[in-house]
């Protein structure tokens, strides 16, 4: 709920499988909105940008969205799925990081916070493997305002620092793939040519 009064212009949506944790994040919006009802709607503050649902973002991601539609993607302290049978049931996975690259714009960046070393270093693997996701640097990191209120702003990332935990962070830009051009031979993919007539 940290970002909604750094880009009050933009709309949020929070996704999230479990009835206990979607009904208290709602009663937390309603809450704020009620604090804040004297501010108008695109006013930093006033928290009408944001909603939260109950659904399995696994399985209807992509109904909910369009090609290209997101800006950010936000995975922050997901179910770390100890065992390694339940590993397919992790948040990111090279079969849904396609459907995430899928509604994420070029240039749009996805955002991963966790306090479990071995799910983090798991995430950072499968990003790395994707050809559509680019890590970015610490110095673009450090001007971004959304990596601090991943790290401090949620209420999990308040629980580990209160426990003197860990955090751990990684953060892709969505980039456009590579396509090169063998001599003789028309791509079948990419930029379309201006020029044809």
């Amino acid at each position: 709920m940290g970002l909604s009064p750094l880009f009050p212009e933009k709309l949020m949506l929070g996704m999230e499988i479990r009835l206990k944790v979607e009904e208290f994040v709602k009663r937390k919006i309603d809450a704020l909105r009620t604090q804040n009802n004297d501010k108008q709607a695109l006013e930093s503050g006033s928290y009408q940008n944001i909603s939260v649902m109950r659904m399995n973002a696994m399985k209807y991601l992509p109904n909910f969205f369009e090609k290209y539609q997101l800006e950010k993607i936000f995975v922050l302290f997901p179910d770390p799925h100890f065992k390694k049978r339940k590993h397919k049931a992790r948040i990111v996975t090279s079969t849904l990081l396609a459907e995430y690259a899928y509604i994420l714009q070029p240039g749009g960046i996805f955002y991963t916070v966790t306090d479990v070393k071995d799910l983090h270093e798991w995430m950072v693997k499968h990003l790395d493997e994707h050809p559509l996701f680019r890590r970015r640097t610490d110095e673009e990191n450090a001007l971004d305002p959304c990596v601090e209120c991943c790290m401090q702003e949620t209420e999990e990332g308040k629980k580990v620092a209160r426990n003197n935990g860990s955090k751990f962070l990684a953060v892709y830009e969505r980039i456009e793939p590579q396509v090169e051009n063998w001599p003789g031979f028309d791509p079948f993919v990419g930029p379309e040519d201006d020029n044809d007539e």
